[in-house]
C-alpha cells in the first residue's frame, strides 16, 4: 500500500482533501481510483488508512477510516550532527540515517567542509534534504520524519549542547573503547565529519565538549557511509542491551 506524508492534523473518521503533492503523486501519477486505499501519516505517531472517496480534476478527498498506533521509531533518540558534503553524498547520508531511525539531523560546517550555504540557497537546499527524509519515511515505513536543522559551526553546536545530558559520540580514532550497557541511553548525539575527516583540533574540541571518540573498526569510511554504519551499530547495541535486560 502506498504511504504518504501530509503536513496536516489528522483524526479518525475525518474526510480530508488531499494536499496537492499527494494528489499529484497518488491520483495523477499512480492513477488511483475511488475506493483505493493508501496510508497517511503526519509525523505525530501512528498512521491512518485513507480511502479515496471522491476524485475531481484538481482535487480529491479521502476518508480516514482506520488508525494504526504502531510507532516504528527506535526506543532511543539519535541526533546526527553531519558535516555537509556535496552532491548525492549528502542525500544518501540523510536517506539512510532516516531509514535507520534518526530523530533529527543537524547540518554542520567544519574546517574541511566542502560546501557553504548562503542566503537563498540555504532554505532551498534544506527543503530538498527535508524532502529526502520524507521520501525515505514513506518508503521504509517510519512514521516520524526527522527534522533537518539549519547549518551551524561545530563550536555553535557544542555551545547548544552544553547543558544537555546525553551520550555524545564522535566518529574518530579512539583512545579508549566505547561500550554500551544497560540501561541503554535514551538520547544520543553523533558527530560525523566530512570527506577528509575532522581535523585534530576539531576532534580535541569535541572531546573537550564531552564527546567520546568512537571507532568503527579499522576501515576509513566515507562521509555518507559513516552514519549508516554508526546508526546500524547503535541499533544492534540497543537490541543487545534489551536482550541482556530480560535475563
Amino acid at each position: 500500500m502506498n504511504r504518504f506524508y501530509v503536513d496536516l492534523p489528522l483524526s479518525l473518521n475525518e474526510t480530508l482533501s488531499l494536499p496537492e503533492n499527494v494528489f499529484h503523486h497518488w491520483v495523477r501519477v499512480l492513477r488511483a481510483q475511488t475506493g483505493e486505499q493508501a496510508i497517511l501519516f503526519n509525523s505525530q505517531g501512528g498512521e491512518y488508512i485513507a480511502t479515496l472517496t471522491d476524485v475531481q480534476k484538481k482535487t480529491a478527498s479521502v476518508l480516514l477510516a482506520q488508525f494504526n498506533a504502531e510507532d516504528r521509531t527506535p526506543g532511543y533518540q539519535v541526533t546526527l550532527g553531519q558535516v555537509m558534503s556535496k552532491g548525492d553524498r549528502m542525500d544518501y547520508a540523510i536517506q539512510k540515517a532516516t531509514e535507520l531511525g534518526v530523530h533529527a539531523i543537524q547540518l554542520l560546517v567544519s574546517e574541511r567542509c566542502e560546501m557553504r550555504l548562503k542566503y537563498e540557497r540555504d532554505q532551498k537546499k534544506i527543503e530538498h534534504w527535508q524532502q529526502v527524509a520524507i521520501a525515505a519515511c514513506e518508503q521504509c515505513g517510519m512514521n516520524r520524519v526527522p527534522q533537518i536543522l539549519p547549518p551551524l559551526s561545530l563550536q555553535e553546536w557544542f555551545i547548544q549542547l552544553e547543558s544537555i545530558e546525553a551520550r555524545k559520540l564522535v566518529l574518530a580514532p579512539a583512545r579508549n573503547p566505547v561500550s554500551f550497557t544497560t540501561p541503554f541511553p535514551q538520547s544520543l548525539y553523533l558527530l560525523v565529519g566530512p570527506e577528509g575527516g575532522l581535523s585534530s583540533a576539531e576532534i580535541e574540541l569535541a572531546s573537550s565538549n564531552n564527546f567520546e571518540c568512537w571507532t568503527l573498526g579499522e576501515r576509513i569510511l566515507r562521509t555518507e557511509t559513516a552514519p549508516v554504519a554508526a546508526m546500524s551499530a547503535l541499533l544492534f547495541a540497543y537490541s543487545s542491551c534489551n536482550q541482556a535486560k530480560q535475563f
